[in-house]
C-alpha cells in the first residue's frame, strides 16, 4: 500500500530524515518511535504531502506523492500534532464545515458525522463549542475530522500527546477500532 525508497529532509544544513526505506502494508497499524528530533513529524508531513521530500520517493497505492499529491491526499486522513480547530464553532457545526469543504455527497455527510459521532465518542458533546472541551474531547474532534471522507490510510501525529491516563486508553480503542478496516500510521 506504501512505499517509501530514500527519503531524505533537509531543513537549511540540518538533515531531519535521512534516507528512509519502509513498506507498509494494507490494514497494518504502525507506530514511528524515537526521541525529539528524529524525524518522525518530518516523515509524517512528507507522507501526507504537506512537505516536499529533499530526496526519495513516496509512493501510495502504486502513486508517487511528489507527482500526484492531491491523489496521494484523497487516500489519507491526517491529524497534526496541533489539530487546527474553531474552538467557537459547536462540533456538529465544525464537522458539517469540513464536510463541505472536502466536498463530501450532501446526502451522505450527516449520516457520516453521526457514524463518527458513534466511533469517536462524541454524541454528548456534538453540540457543544469545541473550546469548552477537554484536550481529549478536542483530540477527538481533530480525529473525525480527519476520518471525514472514510480514507484508506489514516496518519496520526503524537495522537495521545498531552492526555490523561484515562483519556489516552480511550484514544487507543479507538485507533485499534479504525484499524480493523484501515491503515493507520
Amino acid at each position: 500500500m506504501i512505499t517509501i525508497e530514500g527519503l531524505t529532509r533537509y531543513y537549511g544544513s540540518n538533515l531531519a530524515v535521512d534516507n528512509l526505506d519502509l513498506t507498509i502494508k494494507k490494514g497494518e497499524i504502525l507506530g514511528l518511535l524515537g526521541p525529539n528530533g528524529a524525524g518522525k513529524s518530518t516523515t509524517l508531513r512528507m507522507l501526507t504531502g504537506y512537505l516536499t521530500p529533499t530526496a526519495g520517493t513516496i509512493k501510495i497505492k502504486g502513486v508517487e506523492a511528489v507527482d500526484e499529491p492531491e491523489t496521494v491526499k484523497s487516500f489519507i486522513g491526517y491529524l497534526p500534532e496541533s489539530t487546527p480547530l474553531y474552538q467557537d464553532m459547536l462540533v456538529y457545526d465544525y464537522l458539517m464545515l469540513m464536510a463541505d469543504i472536502r466536498k463530501l455527497d450532501p446526502l451522505k455527510k450527516k449520516q457520516r458525522i453521526q457514524e463518527l459521532s458513534l466511533l469517536c465518542d462524541l454524541t454528548d458533546v456534538m453540540h457543544k463549542p469545541i473550546g469548552t472541551l477537554s484536550k481529549g474531547y478536542r483530540q477527538r474532534v481533530g480525529l473525525a475530522f480527519a476520518l471525514l471522507s472514510d480514507p484508506e490510510i489514516l496518519v496520526l501525529d503524537e495522537p495521545t500527546s498531552g492526555l490523561d491516563p484515562n483519556q489516552i486508553v480511550e484514544i487507543r480503542s479507538i485507533i485499534r477500532d479504525i484499524g480493523k478496516s484501515k491503515t493507520v500510521i
